[in-house]
């Protein structure tokens, strides 16, 4: 009882301090911002090259496909990039998360939300279309990625040709149905860590395609003049694609049952922005603007470690009010916030 009623206060004196803090906020918010930070990685301000130079750079992977070099002319030319700091999803976002979502906002299931073989817990979301991708970000006070920053995320400073390197491992993706050419669909999202890039990022070939924030253009690489933090066309524009018509927004990455070209760091694609295709594969990973003010960044840090404390994550809320103070090494506020966390976690 006596062990009751001290953690009924601790939590009370955390969320009276939040409402101090932040003004009142509502189970929405806090679902959504405890999920803010955790799984993302850091992807810090600098160059990086976007696109190839040739169609067939990759070496003969690209050429033996049989598969014409002109699908791959808009990943060209070659072009130094740079962006500022960003945070992206260590994973896609998984069926779980999403379920989060869906009950914190009354938002409607995906396509395919009850085919038992796309909708296990740790599985990437799929069957959802660009809105819903970008409704989601929102929620989790987050954005869909530009596609320059997916493609960083993805290639590393050295710009690999896949997350894991240069050489085509068909053990490190999931991709063309898996190994047996059937019934082979997604992986959870922290699968194949051997495939991770640079960063730390999973999945970044294969299991599904990704939403980015970009509308397509062929010839956006071939005719943009942005350098730093380029956000793509204004405008969504025709693909110029036999049959096809209307303005799309890109997706990366290939996914499930994609063939090998479609899963490198260049490889370009789009898709309707309202569709949600089984037979495309569609999900989504977010990203996140590092603040210009670096107190904003550490009170993030902050926000969260309380959120954790008031659910009694202690290790997880130590671990963000540490990085709150690796910016802020002297705010007394988030020194007395560790010292009680520490007290909680040895209890």
């Amino acid at each position: 009882m006596k062990q009751f009623c001290r953690e009924s206060i601790i939590k009370l004196f955390i969320f009276s301090l939040i409402g101090f803090t932040f003004g009142v906020i509502s189970p929405v918010s806090s679902i959504a911002d405890s999920i803010a930070l955790d799984e993302m990685v850091l992807v810090n301000a600098g160059g990086f090259m976007r696109g190839l130079n040739k169609p067939d750079s990759m070496g003969a992977n690209k050429t033996k496909i049989g598969i014409s070099s002109q699908i791959f002319m808009d990943e060209s030319p070659e072009k130094m990039i740079y962006l500022s700091s960003y945070y992206i999803d260590k994973y896609e976002v998984s069926n779980t998360v999403y379920t989060k979502f869906m009950k914190a906002t009354d938002y409607s299931a995906p396509a395919y939300w009850d085919y038992h073989l796309l909708n296990k817990p740790h599985s990437p979301v799929t069957g959802v279309n660009w809105y819903d991708a970008n409704a989601y970000c929102h929620w989790a006070n987050k954005r869909l990625p530009t596609e320059a920053e997916w493609e960083k995320a993805a290639r590393g400073p050295a710009g690999s040709n896949y997350p894991w390197g240069n050489e085509l491992n068909v053990e490190n993706a999931n991709f063309g149905r898996g190994k047996t050419g059937s019934k082979h669909l997604t992986e959870a999202v922290n699968s194949r860590p051997s495939g991770k890039s640079y960063y730390g990022v999973y999945n970044m070939a294969g299991n599904v395609f990704e939403w980015v924030q970009d509308w397509y253009s062929p010839n956006y690489y071939k005719t943009s003049t942005q350098v730093r933090n380029p956000q793509g066309v204004q405008l969504g524009i025709e693909t110029g694609a036999e049959g096809v018509s209307g303005k799309k927004k890109v997706i990366r990455g290939g996914s499930w049952f994609s063939p090998a070209q479609s899963i490198t760091t260049t490889h370009r694609f789009w898709n309707d922005p309202m569709n949600n295709s089984y037979g495309v594969g569609l999900g989504f990973r977010c990203a996140r603007s590092v603040e210009n003010d670096s107190q904003l960044e550490a009170r993030a840090f902050y926000m969260n470690a309380l959120i954790h404390m008031g659910g009694e994550k202690y290790k997880q809320a130590l671990v963000a009010i540490e990085k709150a103070l690796k910016t802020d090494a002297n705010n007394k506020e988030y020194q007395v916030l560790k010292s009680m966390i520490e007290k909680q976690n040895n209890l």
